[in-house]
């Protein structure tokens, strides 16, 4: 793969910010909830719109009916990443976590024309991490692997140990990180797809931090990306619960 990676492993400097906004937002969500139910129910009472005028109506309808499903979408990307504060360490099985991220997408890719490849050390020790949020960081790098792969390729999922570290490599043959997109791809909020929230490698990094350990990705236009994280085999005490 090509060379030139980024890494980030600092701490969050905001995290108060984020739990004040994250009740906030939880407060948005039952308001939000309220108004696409009505919206839907307006949409069956027009159902059969028959003149122009009741026609602009229905379609006036379904507009904000996708406007309110891109807004709790938003909403419920923010609030994982919120939420993800407490660390609950455990015997993790890492490659077991791996494959049942990689059995989750496995029919979604096959409709994509994606071949997905497993390269998982069979002696790899079991690591002290949380399950749920493992599988959550693995599962956004998947999923961020598909969607540079819009006309198929290939995904490898690799696992091995580095000393007192195990790394997860996730690979894709898709279309490459612009060298200026880089540096903000971790960023809250950045993102180049038209219907992204800009959280999901975010939240990606934060796991990883929380474990102690590193995210990394290299990228080549046109031909690729690997994105590689690190934890640690054994979490210091100082990382547990840390937010």
């Amino acid at each position: 793969m090509p060379a030139g990676p980024e890494q980030h492993g600092a701490g969050d400097p905001w995290a108060q910010v984020v739990a004040l906004a994250a009740g906030f937002a939880h407060e948005i969500k039952n308001p939000l909830s309220t108004i696409a139910l009505n919206v839907q129910l307006l949409q069956e009472d027009w159902q059969n719109a028959a003149t122009p005028r009741e026609q602009r109506t229905l379609k006036r309808l379904g507009v904000l009916q996708r406007e309110i499903a891109r807004l709790t979408h938003l909403l419920d990307d923010f609030l994982r990443y919120a939420r993800t504060r407490d660390l609950q360490p455990q015997p993790c099985p890492i490659n077991q976590v791996v494959q049942e991220v990689l059995d989750f997408i496995a029919p979604q890719a096959a409709r994509q024309k994606i071949e997905i490849r497993a390269g998982l050390a069979p002696d790899l020790p079991v690591a002290q991490a949380d399950p749920k949020l493992l599988k959550q960081a693995i599962l956004n790098l998947v999923l961020n692997a598909q969607d540079a792969m819009p006309n198929g390729g290939e995904l490898l999922a690799q696992t091995l140990r580095e000393g007192d570290l195990i790394r997860i490599d996730i690979t894709d043959t898709g279309v490459g990180i612009p060298p200026n997109h880089l540096g903000k791809i971790f960023n809250v909020y950045f993102t180049t797809k038209e219907d992204g929230s800009g959280f999901g490698l975010p939240t990606t990094r934060r796991i990883a931090e929380l474990h102690g350990g590193t995210i990394e990705v290299q990228s080549e236009l046109h031909r690729g990306s690997r994105f590689t994280l690190r934890i640690p085999l054994r979490q210091a005490a100082s990382n547990e619960g840390k937010g």
